[in-house]
């Protein structure tokens, strides 16, 4: 069984980006997730409006699943998304990067975290190609500033996902290089592999970035076939967003 994954930063809406304004890029995020049609996608940087959106205009086809880091659940958020038509929800959490991970908000006290609160999204499913066999989907964003924030929310999220049975997929902006430290702890995971080791960059800040970097991906214990970047050559001086939006596809469930 095939599975196409996708990892997408939105780019929060904030007034300096001009013309690359989160309203102004709406409609070609829409066009990107309609052409590619992922089956499960990992969203980055998506606040309050930006779910709204997500589920207005792709609630026929994507079960959409996530909520805000802040005390009261609102604010910006990395939720996932699943194909109604393949898969059924077996369980579902958002939990903190922190010593208290069910605490909203809550942050690893004491060490170089920035003020952002930071989280994971974790959904066990069922596809109904293979139900006796769940998959496991977490979707993250980790720190930006702290690289022992970053070792710390990749130490976690290993963690929970060492307690699960069957395949897993990780997607994310992980904020960090491919020889940092948060990136070599990932690869000592058991039998884990980054589909996107092909991809040389993933980030180019509206074409502004030289060089490009790479920070975002997409890791399992499944099999990747394929890796690709989508294009983004702006429209009228308009992208998709300030990274690349990265696609894999997996052999799942060979077993």
């Amino acid at each position: 069984m095939q599975l196409k994954i996708m990892t997408f930063n939105l780019r929060v809406d904030v007034e300096i980006d001009g013309i690359n304004r989160f309203p102004n890029r709406t409609e070609r995020i829409l066009e990107t997730i309609r052409t590619e049609k992922p089956d499960l996608i990992g969203f980055q940087e998506a606040k309050d409006a930006a779910r709204a959106f997500l589920q207005e205009n792709l609630g026929d086809t994507y079960v959409i699943l996530g909520c805000g880091r802040t005390e009261n659940y609102r604010g910006e958020s990395c939720p996932l998304a699943y194909r109604k038509d393949s898969f059924e929800l077996i369980s579902y959490e958002t939990k903190f990067l922190s010593t208290t991970p069910s605490v909203p908000g809550s942050q690893y006290a004491g060490s170089d975290q920035s003020h952002y609160s930071r989280q994971y999204v974790h959904a066990e499913l069922s596809h109904n190609d293979c139900p006796e066999k769940p998959i496991h989907f977490f979707n993250t964003h980790l720190d930006h500033r702290g690289h022992t924030a970053m070792v710390l929310g990749m130490t976690q999220i290993l963690q929970r996902i060492s307690e699960c049975k069957g395949e897993f997929v990780l997607t994310g902006d992980m904020n960090a290089q491919p020889d940092s430290a948060c990136i070599a702890m990932a690869m000592a995971y058991p039998n884990i592999k980054d589909a996107t080791a092909s991809l040389p960059y993933t980030f180019h800040d509206y074409g502004r970035r030289d060089p490009k970097s790479k920070i975002d991906y997409i890791f399992t214990n499944a099999e990747p076939l394929e890796a690709h970047l989508v294009e983004d050559i702006p429209v009228n001086g308009i992208y998709i967003s300030d990274h690349y939006p990265v696609c894999t596809t997996l052999e799942m469930n060979k077993a």
